[in-house]
Protein backbone atom coordinates (compact mmCIF):
# COMPACT_ATOMS: atom_id res chain seq x y z
CA UNK A 1 0.00 0.00 0.00
CA UNK A 2 1.05 3.79 -0.52
CA UNK A 3 -0.23 6.43 1.27
CA UNK A 4 0.34 10.34 -0.59
CA UNK A 5 0.08 12.83 1.93
CA UNK A 6 -0.90 16.19 1.26
CA UNK A 7 0.68 19.68 1.67
CA UNK A 8 2.62 19.39 5.57
CA UNK A 9 4.22 22.99 5.63
CA UNK A 10 6.10 22.09 8.11
CA UNK A 11 4.20 19.65 10.18
CA UNK A 12 5.01 15.84 10.26
CA UNK A 13 3.98 14.42 13.86
CA UNK A 14 0.71 12.78 11.78
CA UNK A 15 2.67 10.88 9.19
CA UNK A 16 4.86 9.65 11.52
CA UNK A 17 1.97 8.39 13.82
CA UNK A 18 0.11 7.16 10.25
CA UNK A 19 2.66 5.29 9.34
CA UNK A 20 3.47 3.45 12.58
CA UNK A 21 -0.05 2.40 12.69
CA UNK A 22 -0.70 1.37 9.40
CA UNK A 23 2.77 0.56 7.73
CA UNK A 24 2.52 1.95 4.65
CA UNK A 25 4.94 0.05 2.28
CA UNK A 26 5.85 3.83 1.22
CA UNK A 27 4.65 7.00 1.56
CA UNK A 28 4.70 10.23 -1.65
CA UNK A 29 4.78 13.69 0.12
CA UNK A 30 2.82 15.92 -2.88
CA UNK A 31 5.08 19.65 -2.09
CA UNK A 32 5.22 22.23 0.45
CA UNK A 33 7.13 19.82 3.19
CA UNK A 34 9.37 22.88 4.33
CA UNK A 35 11.22 20.24 6.51
CA UNK A 36 12.48 21.79 10.04
CA UNK A 37 15.22 20.32 9.84
CA UNK A 38 16.92 17.72 7.10
CA UNK A 39 13.96 15.32 5.79
CA UNK A 40 15.86 12.07 7.11
CA UNK A 41 16.37 13.80 10.23
CA UNK A 42 12.58 14.65 10.14
CA UNK A 43 11.29 11.16 9.56
CA UNK A 44 13.85 9.41 11.53
CA UNK A 45 11.63 7.60 13.62
CA UNK A 46 9.96 5.90 10.04
CA UNK A 47 12.70 5.61 7.47
CA UNK A 48 12.90 2.47 8.32
CA UNK A 49 9.66 1.57 8.59
CA UNK A 50 8.36 2.96 5.03
CA UNK A 51 10.10 4.11 1.73
CA UNK A 52 9.53 7.68 1.82
CA UNK A 53 9.40 9.80 -1.76
CA UNK A 54 8.11 13.25 -2.29
CA UNK A 55 7.85 15.98 -4.71
CA UNK A 56 8.70 19.63 -4.26
CA UNK A 57 6.23 22.38 -3.59
CA UNK A 58 6.25 26.18 -4.59
CA UNK A 59 6.70 26.98 -0.49
CA UNK A 60 10.00 24.39 -0.60
CA UNK A 61 11.44 27.36 -2.23
CA UNK A 62 10.72 30.47 0.08
CA UNK A 63 13.66 30.32 1.88
CA UNK A 64 17.11 29.00 2.09
CA UNK A 65 16.11 26.96 5.14
CA UNK A 66 13.35 25.30 3.34
CA UNK A 67 15.37 24.77 0.23
CA UNK A 68 18.02 22.92 2.06
CA UNK A 69 16.30 20.87 4.13
CA UNK A 70 15.13 18.94 0.78
CA UNK A 71 17.30 19.43 -2.14
CA UNK A 72 20.87 19.34 0.46
CA UNK A 73 19.20 16.39 3.13
CA UNK A 74 20.38 12.73 2.72
CA UNK A 75 17.13 12.00 1.08
CA UNK A 76 17.22 14.30 -1.95
CA UNK A 77 17.47 11.28 -4.01
CA UNK A 78 13.90 10.54 -3.35
CA UNK A 79 12.19 13.59 -5.01
CA UNK A 80 10.29 12.11 -7.96
CA UNK A 81 10.15 15.70 -9.96
CA UNK A 82 11.03 14.73 -13.82
CA UNK A 83 11.21 10.86 -13.78
CA UNK A 84 9.38 7.21 -12.99
CA UNK A 85 10.25 4.96 -10.20
CA UNK A 86 8.67 1.68 -9.65
CA UNK A 87 7.91 1.87 -6.38
CA UNK A 88 6.36 -0.67 -4.23
CA UNK A 89 5.56 -2.65 -7.92
CA UNK A 90 3.60 0.69 -9.25
CA UNK A 91 5.27 2.99 -11.47
CA UNK A 92 4.76 6.48 -10.54
CA UNK A 93 5.69 9.65 -12.13
CA UNK A 94 6.56 12.97 -10.77
CA UNK A 95 6.36 16.57 -11.48
CA UNK A 96 7.22 19.24 -8.47
CA UNK A 97 6.22 22.89 -8.77
CA UNK A 98 3.95 25.21 -9.93
CA UNK A 99 3.22 27.10 -12.84
CA UNK A 100 4.59 31.00 -13.41
CA UNK A 101 3.53 33.04 -15.60
CA UNK A 102 6.18 34.85 -16.22
CA UNK A 103 8.20 30.73 -16.95
CA UNK A 104 5.37 29.20 -18.44
CA UNK A 105 1.60 29.40 -17.69
CA UNK A 106 -0.47 27.01 -19.23
CA UNK A 107 -2.11 27.32 -21.93
CA UNK A 108 0.09 30.09 -23.44
CA UNK A 109 3.44 29.64 -24.59
CA UNK A 110 6.54 28.74 -22.35
CA UNK A 111 8.36 32.27 -22.07
CA UNK A 112 11.49 30.52 -21.08
CA UNK A 113 10.94 26.45 -22.07
CA UNK A 114 14.17 25.45 -20.01
CA UNK A 115 16.25 26.45 -16.99
CA UNK A 116 18.66 27.07 -19.22
CA UNK A 117 16.75 29.34 -21.81
CA UNK A 118 15.94 31.78 -18.34
CA UNK A 119 19.42 31.48 -17.11
CA UNK A 120 20.09 33.64 -20.06
CA UNK A 121 18.10 36.54 -19.53
CA UNK A 122 17.67 36.64 -15.90
CA UNK A 123 21.38 37.90 -15.76
CA UNK A 124 24.10 36.66 -13.14
CA UNK A 125 22.86 39.53 -10.07
CA UNK A 126 19.84 37.33 -9.71
CA UNK A 127 21.31 34.07 -9.99
CA UNK A 128 21.59 31.73 -6.78
CA UNK A 129 24.62 29.26 -5.77
CA UNK A 130 25.49 29.95 -9.46
CA UNK A 131 22.29 29.09 -10.99
CA UNK A 132 18.38 29.41 -10.79
CA UNK A 133 17.04 31.80 -8.57
CA UNK A 134 15.92 29.99 -5.80
CA UNK A 135 12.19 30.70 -6.49
CA UNK A 136 12.43 29.84 -10.23
CA UNK A 137 13.63 26.57 -8.74
CA UNK A 138 10.35 25.33 -8.32
CA UNK A 139 8.38 26.42 -11.25
CA UNK A 140 7.59 23.87 -13.79
CA UNK A 141 9.39 24.29 -16.77
CA UNK A 142 8.97 23.01 -20.40
CA UNK A 143 11.03 20.97 -20.62
CA UNK A 144 10.77 18.80 -17.89
CA UNK A 145 7.35 18.16 -18.65
CA UNK A 146 8.15 17.59 -22.23
CA UNK A 147 10.44 14.66 -21.56
CA UNK A 148 7.97 12.85 -18.61
CA UNK A 149 5.68 13.08 -21.66
CA UNK A 150 7.50 10.67 -23.07
CA UNK A 151 7.74 8.04 -20.07
CA UNK A 152 4.83 5.77 -18.97
CA UNK A 153 3.52 5.08 -15.41
CA UNK A 154 0.58 3.93 -13.62
CA UNK A 155 0.41 6.97 -11.18
CA UNK A 156 1.20 11.10 -12.30
CA UNK A 157 1.75 13.07 -8.53
CA UNK A 158 1.73 16.62 -8.78
CA UNK A 159 1.57 19.48 -6.84
CA UNK A 160 -0.75 21.75 -9.13
CA UNK A 161 -4.04 19.84 -9.97
CA UNK A 162 -5.12 18.79 -12.89
CA UNK A 163 -8.35 20.64 -14.99
CA UNK A 164 -11.24 18.78 -12.50
CA UNK A 165 -10.19 21.29 -10.24
CA UNK A 166 -11.12 24.99 -10.84
CA UNK A 167 -7.84 26.02 -10.49
CA UNK A 168 -6.62 23.11 -12.14
CA UNK A 169 -4.84 22.83 -15.86
CA UNK A 170 -5.47 20.94 -18.94
CA UNK A 171 -1.98 21.20 -19.73
CA UNK A 172 -1.72 18.23 -16.52
CA UNK A 173 -4.80 16.06 -18.50
CA UNK A 174 -2.38 15.63 -21.21
CA UNK A 175 0.79 14.58 -19.44
CA UNK A 176 -1.36 12.27 -17.36
CA UNK A 177 -2.78 10.75 -20.69
CA UNK A 178 0.40 10.88 -22.41
CA UNK A 179 1.80 9.12 -19.60
CA UNK A 180 -1.09 6.44 -19.68
CA UNK A 181 -1.69 7.06 -16.10
CA UNK A 182 -4.58 4.99 -14.27
CA UNK A 183 -4.73 7.97 -11.36
CA UNK A 184 -3.60 11.09 -10.46
CA UNK A 185 -2.89 12.65 -7.05
CA UNK A 186 -2.02 16.42 -6.26
CA UNK A 187 -1.45 18.85 -3.54
CA UNK A 188 -0.86 22.69 -3.22
CA UNK A 189 -5.11 23.50 -3.10
CA UNK A 190 -5.43 22.18 0.43
CA UNK A 191 -8.82 20.55 -0.70
CA UNK A 192 -10.25 17.06 -2.06
CA UNK A 193 -12.77 17.77 -4.10
CA UNK A 194 -15.07 15.00 -5.86
CA UNK A 195 -13.78 14.52 -9.47
CA UNK A 196 -15.54 11.18 -10.31
CA UNK A 197 -17.38 13.19 -12.76
CA UNK A 198 -14.69 14.11 -14.73
CA UNK A 199 -13.45 10.03 -15.36
CA UNK A 200 -13.95 9.77 -17.99
CA UNK A 201 -12.86 13.10 -19.32
CA UNK A 202 -9.77 12.48 -18.62
CA UNK A 203 -9.47 9.16 -18.87
CA UNK A 204 -7.64 8.44 -15.45
CA UNK A 205 -9.08 9.17 -11.79
CA UNK A 206 -7.84 12.26 -9.96
CA UNK A 207 -7.53 12.81 -6.30
CA UNK A 208 -6.77 16.42 -4.47
CA UNK A 209 -5.07 15.39 -1.12
CA UNK A 210 -6.38 17.78 1.42
CA UNK A 211 -3.95 20.10 4.20
CA UNK A 212 -1.79 17.81 6.23
CA UNK A 213 -4.40 14.51 4.93
CA UNK A 214 -3.36 11.39 3.72
CA UNK A 215 -4.80 9.17 1.18
CA UNK A 216 -4.18 5.76 -0.02
CA UNK A 217 -3.30 4.74 -3.81
CA UNK A 218 -7.38 3.28 -3.89
CA UNK A 219 -8.47 6.92 -3.09
CA UNK A 220 -9.61 6.12 0.29
CA UNK A 221 -8.79 9.05 3.61
CA UNK A 222 -6.41 7.38 6.36
CA UNK A 223 -8.05 7.83 9.53
CA UNK A 224 -5.55 7.68 12.19
CA UNK A 225 -6.11 6.56 15.76
CA UNK A 226 -8.79 4.31 14.47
Amino acid sequence: MIFFCGDVHGQFGHIITAVKQHRPDAIVLLGDLQAPQPLETVLAEIVDLTEVWYIHGNHDTDGTRDYCNLWDSGMSDRNLHGRVVEIAGVRIAGLGGIFRGHIWMPPAHPVYASPEHYLQHCGKANQWRGGLPRKQRSSIFYVDYQALSHEKADILVTHEAPSCHPWGFSALDRLGQALKIKKSFHGHQHDSLDYRDHDARLGFQAYGVALRAIMDENGNHIVIGE
